[in-house]
């Protein structure tokens, strides 16, 4: 045999054996006579006692076939002599003998029925995914369609323009909000009104195939022969709260802000609804999620700054000019150096390197140009204010998991640690050892495996903000160890809902803010006080280099393009 070559079994030969010997008994050889005697003469189908065994008889003989030679246990007469390969026997000299017997006991065979299998399980078990809402018995499409019809009869011609939508929403069992959607979605967008047949045959069908109101919303928004949402899909909505809505008639003279407002409450959504981190808001991401409930409150709050969540004003307006004070060069850019000035340096060079690896961004252009925009900042400054949330502590997670293998070792705790201690030193404070350290965030935290700390040991911990501030946000740790004492008597102070740790930032910033502008205003003796920060952070907004397109592809939920939603020069009134 070639040296390497495996040994395989021949199964056919095998199979030529067995039955050779199976053919060689003398049971055997009495079988085949009786069937060639029937054969030749058909009318005798009951054998007589001279005949031999029955048909039961040989058929048991048949299952119970001997074992090759070597194999019966002892005391037991052996059976007739076995052929060896090739060798012929006496019934088997005639032409095609083979073949016949095969044949016929085939036809024994065949004769016999098995009997049906019992009806699969699997058809009693009632359908339970329902990927577009469970469908319900109670809808009336019909009189839907008809209360629409009604609601068109009303407009010219019956069509409806984007003014009449809001009636044709209601009409349809919709929040006021959903006006856009529902005007883009039957393609108004390209003659600037919508017919009545037009909507009917598109609403028809939605109510036929999407049975809840996150599939709705999701149909009327999402591009064709796509299943989900991306940013872009979101514009023309938001376009519509920004032109509409009461709580923003203020921004009507000031277009420039459209896209920066639009671009912040796109980032705020995927910050909270796309939980998968793909770029791709789902059908179940946007069920569960409470964004809906924000749309359907819109009409009934004409605050815009009461849903904080995410339509806010004031977050924006905090957002933006936090931005805007990095931003030296006003590019809409910034780069490490840049995002280190944040709150005095407060963060670690080692976490700001890690922002800017791609850690937590998606896309060449971070990595490769080193620079982030204001879309990468609206998901940093909020992870950084408010590190209790899901997606702030996978975040910060995700910066600090170097090896990317899900859990942060002790190798990696230390590694952020060493710069806490040097920047402690120069600050001549006494920085606790790193095993003490260790001991006390391994009590915090409480891992389930010893030795690392997974991201759901961080999401079950009440105090992951203790834990992120403690390696690389040198003001905030150093709160934490002066609050430490006094902390258990705040907790039952606090009546009513509580606000979050970014709420409660944003507020506080506002304050500021609003606090500086109000400080720049005019004396009462005729002299113009030198302008605010944030009235010299207005100005150089309307200015033409801060018109340059904003719809940059915010890179960490994925690369797109939504530059033709900016405004133009061209668009701006005169200041």
């Amino acid at each position: 045999m070639p040296p390497g070559k495996v040994l395989q079994p021949v199964l056919k030969m095998k199979v030529d054996e067995l039955f050779l010997y199976w053919l060689s008994e003398a049971s055997t050889q009495r079988m085949l006579q009786d069937c060639l005697r029937r054969i030749k003469a058909p009318g005798r189908d009951q054998p007589t006692a001279g005949d031999g065994e029955l048909p039961g008889a040989w058929r048991a003989a048949t299952l119970a076939a001997p074992r090759p030679s070597g194999l019966e246990p002892p005391g037991t007469p052996g059976p007739g002599p076995a052929l060896p390969l090739g060798a012929a026997s006496s019934p088997r000299n005639a032409p095609h003998a083979r073949g016949t017997r095969r044949s016929a006991g085939t036809r024994v065979v065949q004769t016999r029925k098995e009997e049906p299998l019992p009806p699969a399980t699997s058809q009693s078990i009632p359908t339970f995914y329902f990927p577009r809402g469970r469908p319900q018995d109670s809808v009336n499409v019909d009189a839907v369609i008809s209360k629409i019809e009604s609601t068109f009869a009303q407009f010219p011609h019956e069509r409806a323009t984007m003014d009449d939508m809001g009636l044709v929403a209601k009409a349809c069992g919709c929040p006021f909000y959903w006006k856009g959607p529902l005007f883009y979605g039957a393609g108004g967008e390209r003659t600037g009104s919508v017919s009545v047949h037009k909507f009917v045959a598109m609403w028809r069908k939605i109510l036929q195939n999407c049975h809840d109101d996150a599939a709705k919303f999701l149909h009327l928004l999402m591009s064709p022969g796509c299943n989900y949402l991306v940013q872009e899909d979101f514009v023309p909505f938001l376009q519509d709260v920004v032109n509409t809505h009461p709580g923003l008639s203020f921004l009507k003279e000031a277009s420039e802000f459209h896209s920066r407002y639009i671009t912040t409450v796109i980032q705020r959504i995927f910050y909270a609804v796309n939980r998968s981190w793909s770029g791709r808001i789902t059908c179940a991401e946007l069920r569960r999620s409470s964004f809906l409930q924000n749309v359907a409150l819109l009409e009934e709050e004409a605050d815009i700054n009461q849903l904080t969540e995410f339509f806010s004003y004031e977050h924006f307006y905090v957002i933006y000019c936090k931005f805007w004070e990095l931003d030296t060069d006003h590019d809409l850019l910034i780069d490490a150096d840049d995002l280190a000035r944040h709150n005095d340096h407060a963060i670690s060079t080692k976490m700001i390197d890690r922002i800017f690896s791609g850690a937590v961004t998606r896309g060449r252009k971070v990595q490769k140009e080193g620079r982030i925009s204001y879309a990468d900042f609206v998901w940093f400054l909020i992870s950084e204010e408010d590190k209790k949330t899901p997606t702030s502590i996978e975040y910060w997670f995700r910066c600090m998991d170097l090896d990317g293998d899900g859990a942060l070792s002790m190798f990696e705790l230390e590694y952020f640690y060493e710069e806490q201690c040097r920047r402690l030193d120069s600050m001549a404070i006494e920085a606790l050892p790193f095993q003490d350290c260790l001991c006390q965030m391994l009590d915090l935290v409480k891992p389930r495996t010893e030795g690392k700390i997974t991201l759901r040991d961080l999401k079950r911990c009440k105090l992951a903000n203790v834990f992120f501030d403690t390696f690389f946000n040198i003001e905030k740790y150093l709160d934490h160890e002066q609050k430490e004492q006094i902390s258990p008597l705040r907790d039952g102070d606090s009546s009513g809902p509580e606000l979050s740790d970014w709420e409660k930032y944003a507020a506080e910033e506002y304050d500021i803010l609003v606090a500086e502008e109000t400080a720049g205003e005019p004396w009462e003796d005729g002299f113009e006080a030198e302008l605010s920060p944030v009235e010299q952070k207005l100005s150089a907004l309307r200015s033409p280099l801060a018109q340059r397109t904003f719809f940059e592809a915010p890179s960490p939920l994925g690369a797109m393009d939504l530059y033709g939603y900016a405004c133009g020069d061209e668009d701006l009134e005169p200041l």
